[in-house]
C-alpha cells in the first residue's frame, strides 16, 4: 500500500507534523520523522542504532540540514523547530510525500524537482538517502550538514566539552567518533563531493510532541562539517550513514538496488492482510545480546515478554514467518526463572525483569497457537517448548512463581495492593491506577487454558497430564461460581474473598476467547452483548465502561494524567483479537459475526493507516469520538492481533470478507 500526501497536507504543519514514517532494518535500528522531515520527538532520527556497547538504541544521526545550490541561490528543503520559529522551512517546497515500500519526498524549486528517498538495508547497520534531480538546470549542488545527537534514545544532549570534534577522511566521505565508548559514524557518498570539516553546535532544537507530553523537549545538535555533492538530472547520488565503512562508493548503489528490489518483490500483493504482514516484520529483530526478539512498539518500546507472546502468532505463524516464531519461543524458554518468562528483556541480555504474572501464561498460549498453525506443531512443542511449558505449570502450582499462589480450588491469586502484575500496570505516585491484586479474571482464564492444553499435549506425547479431567472440570465450575454474576450478566474483573471488583472491563473476554474457554457458551453470549454495547469502538475496545465513575474518555495532559487514563477507558486495538475470538465462539451465525466486526473496524483499516504512524496501527486511542490515536505510533500487538483476527474472519466467512475487502478498496481509491 502507498500512502500519498499532497502539497496542501505537506505544507500545513498542523497536520503534517502529526504524520510519522518509520524505516527499520531487522537489527533494531530505525529511522523515523514527520513527513516534512521535522523531528517532533526525541526518538526521531535518521539513524537510530541498536548498539551492543553501550547496549540499547541510540540516536546517532538526528537529522540533516539539506539545501540545493542552484543558480547562485541556496534553497533549504529540510525543516527544524527552534524557539518561536521553524528553520529551515523546507516544507514550503515539499509537493508530495509518499510512504510506501520506502519513504519518498518530492520538492519543487522553480522548474526543478528534487526527489529524496530513504532506505535502511535489511541486516546492515546503515541508512541510505538517495537524491535525484529532474528538469531545470544542467547541474546543481547538494549542501548537507549532518546533525549528530549521539545519545540514548530516551535522553537529550546538550553542548559539552567531552565531544571530540575531529573528523577523519574515509573513502568517499569521513568518519567521526564524538564520544569515548561510542562507535564511530561513517558518512559516505557515491557522488562527486567535497567535505569541509566545520565543527559547530546547533542550539535548542525543539520537539513538539515531547513538549505536549510534558517531557524535556529541547536539545543541542553537533555539526561535524558539511558535504557539497554534485547533482545532475538523471544521475542520482546516495548518501550513507553507517556503523561500518562501505568500502568502494559504488557499493552504495548496489545496496540501494538490492534492498529496493527485495521490497518491490514483496509489495505485489496490495491487500490489507499482506500490508499488515509487511508492517509486522518491522517488530522482529536480531538483537546483539538476546537473539531474535519482538520490539513491542516504535518509537520508544523495547522487548516485553507479555507483548511478545500476544503478538507472536500474528507476526509469525499467521504471516508466513513460522521459523522466526519458533526461534523466539525457543529463546524465551531458555530464559525462564522460577516459572516466569521475563516481562522486560534487558538490552545487555542479562538483567531481565521478572515482574509479571501473565507473561508465562501468554507464552503457553503462543506455543498453543504454534501447535495449531504449524504443520509439525506437536513435534516442535516436543523438541523445543514442552519442558518450559511443564516448568511454568509446575512453578505456578507449587508456589515457586513469585507473587503468585494457587488456592485449594486451583485458582491463581497474584500480587498485593501495591503491585501491578497484569497488563493493566500503570501507576501514579507509586500507587496502582487499576489495582488488580487477588484473582484477576484473565490470569485465571489463561491458567485454565494452559492446564487443558498441557493435558492434551501430554496425552498426545504419551505422558501423564498435569491435571486430570475431573479436577479441570471442578476448576471451571469454581471459576464460574466466583466470577459470574447472574444479576449483572458479566464476569468480575478481579475476585477477592473480601469482595469482587465488578468494574466492567474487557479482560473478561479471555474467559471465552482462548482455545480452551473456561466460560460456557451461553454465558459468553450474554457477556459479549454487554461488551459490544459498552466497550466496542471502531478502533478497539475501551478498557472501562463509560458508566463507571473512574472512566476517562481522553488520554492527554501530563505523564501522571495520561497514566491515570491509560487503562481507565482508553481504547486498545489489540483487544480486537479477543473480541473476534469470542464472537466466533459465542455466536452460531459466523457470517453475521464477521459482518458485524468487519463493518465496525473499517475506519481502523482505512483512515487510521494514513493518520498517525503512516501504514501502521497505533498503541491506543481516546475512548470517545473522534477516537484520536495516541501512544506509540506503531505497536506490535496492535498490528499482530488485527492481522490475526482478519485472517480468522476470512476463514470463517470468506464471502463476507471478500465483499468487505472490495469496499475497503473503494474507500481508499
Amino acid at each position: 500500500m502507498n500512502f500519498e500526501y499532497n502539497k496542501a497536507i505537506c505544507q500545513n504543519l498542523r497536520e503534517s507534523l502529526r504524520l510519522e514514517w518509520l524505516e527499520t532494518n531487522g537489527l533494531g535500528d530505525y529511522a523515523s520523522s514527520s513527513i516534512v522531515s521535522c523531528n517532533t520527538r526525541r526518538y526521531h532520527g535518521l539513524f537510530v542504532a541498536n548498539l551492543d556497547r553501550p547496549a540499547g538504541r541510540h540516536v546517532l544521526l538526528s537529522a540533516l540540514e539539506e539545501s540545493l545550490l542552484l543558480g547562485g541561490h541556496e534553497f533549504f528543503f529540510s525543516c527544524r523547530q527552534h524557539p518561536g520559529n521553524f528553520f529551515p522551512k523546507g516544507h514550503e517546497y515539499l509537493r508530495e510525500a509518499e510512504i510506501g515500500a520506502w519513504p519518498l519526498f518530492r520538492y519543487r524549486i522553480g522548474d526543478v524537482v528534487l526527489t529524496r528517498e530513504i532506505v535502511m538495508p535489511h541486516g546492515e547497520h546503515r541508512v541510505l538517502i538517495r537524491y535525484s534531480l529532474e528538469g531545470g538546470a544542467a547541474q546543481a549542488k547538494l549542501r548537507i550538514k549532518p546533525l549528530l545527537a549521539y545519545r540514548n534514545f530516551h535522553a537529550l544532549t546538550h553542548a559539552n566539552m567531552n565531544l571530540h570534534v575531529r573528523t577523519w577522511p574515509e573513502t568517499a566521505g569521513f568518519k567521526v567518533e564524538p564520544y569515548d565508548g561510542m562507535p564511530p559514524l561513517f558518512m559516505q557518498t557515491d557522488g562527486r563531493f567535497t567535505f569541509l570539516p566545520s565543527p559547530d553546535w546547533y542550539y535548542n532544537a525543539e520537539y513538539l510532541i515531547e513538549r505536549e507530553r510534558g517531557f524535556p523537549y529541547a536539545e543541542d545538535l553537533f555539526q561535524p562539517g558539511l558535504f557539497e555533492i554534485e547533482l545532475a538530472p538523471q544521475r542520482p547520488v546516495i548518501l550513507s550513514a553507517a556503523l561500518q565503512p562501505t568500502g568502494k562508493a559504488a557499493r552504495l548503489a548496489r545496496l540501494w538496488n538490492d534492498e529496493t528490489q527485495r521490497r518491490l518483490r514483496r509489495s505485489d500483493d496490495e491487500s490489507l492482510t499482506a500490508h499488515l504482514e509487511r508492517e509486522g516484520e518491522k517488530f522482529l529483530i536480531d538483537s546483539p545480546r538476546n537473539g531474535k526478539i519482538v520490539i513491542a512498539g516504535y518509537p520508544w518500546f523495547d522487548a516485553w515478554g507479555r507483548d511478545t507472546f500476544i503478538a507472536l502468532p500474528g507476526l509469525t505463524f499467521c504471516a508466513g514467518r513460522s521459523q522466526e516464531g519458533v526461534d523466539i519461543l525457543a529463546g524465551a524458554g531458555r530464559a525462564i526463572k522460577n516459572g516466569l518468562i521475563p516481562n522486560c528483556y534487558g538490552a545487555d541480555g542479562v538483567h531481565h525483569s521478572y515482574n509479571s504474572a501473565d507473561a508465562s501464561l501468554w507464552y503457553v498460549w503462543a506455543v498453543q497457537q504454534m501447535t495449531e498453525q504449524a504443520s509439525n506443531g506437536l513435534q516442535l512443542v516436543k523438541n523445543l517448548c514442552w519442558q518450559p511449558v511443564k516448568e511454568i505449570i509446575a512453578a505456578y502450582a507449587d508456589g515457586r512463581a513469585p507473587h503468585t499462589r494457587m488456592d485449594e480450588s486451583g485458582l491463581l491469586h497474584v500480587g498485593a495492593p501495591d503491585t501491578q502484575l497484569t497488563w493493566m500496570d500503570a501507576s501514579v505516585g507509586g500507587r496502582p491506577v487499576t489495582p488488580r491484586w487477588g484473582c484477576p479474571v484473565e490470569i485465571n482464564a489463561l491458567w485454565y487454558n494452559a492446564l487443558v492444553f498441557a493435558g492434551k499435549t501430554a496425552a498426545a506425547l504419551g505422558e501423564t497430564p498435569p491435571w486430570d479431567k475431573k479436577r479441570l472440570a471442578a476448576l471451571k465450575k469454581e471459576f464460574q461460581r466466583r466470577f459470574w454474576s447472574e444479576e449483572r450478566g458479566y464476569l468480575a474483573d478481579v475476585w477477592r474473598a473480601d469482595g469482587a471488583d465488578w468494574s466492567f472491563r474487557p479482560n473478561q473476554l479471555f474467559a471465552a476467547s482462548l482455545p480452551e474457554p473456561v466460560l460456557d457458551r451461553p454465558l459468553a453470549a450474554e457477556m459479549l452483548a454487554r461488551v459490544r454495547t459498552l466497550l466496542l469502538t471502531p478502533y478497539g475496545l475501551r478498557t472501562l465502561s463509560p458508566a463507571d465513575a473512574n472512566y476517562r474518555s481522553l488520554y492527554e495532559g501530563s505523564p501522571e494524567e495520561r497514566d491515570s487514563a491509560y487503562h481507565q477507558g482508553t481504547v486498545w486495538p489489540w483487544l480486537l483479537g479477543a473480541y473476534g475470538d469470542t464472537l466466533l465462539f459465542a455466536l452460531w451465525d459466523r457470517p453475521a459475526a464477521a459482518r458485524h466486526l468487519l463493518g465496525t473496524i473499517t475506519p481502523l483499516c482505512t483512515a487510521h493507516l494514513r493518520e498517525y504512524g503512516v501504514g501502521s496501527v497505533a498503541e491506543i486511542f481516546d475512548a470517545a469520538p473522534p477516537y484520536r490515536p495516541n501512544g506509540a505510533v506503531a505497536q506490535a500487538w496492535s498490528v499482530a492481533e488485527l492481522l490475526r483476527v482478519l485472517k480468522k474472519m476470512r476463514r470463517a466467512a470468506p464471502g463476507v470478507y471478500r465483499r468487505w475487502e472490495a469496499h475497503l478498496r473503494e474507500e481508499t481509491m
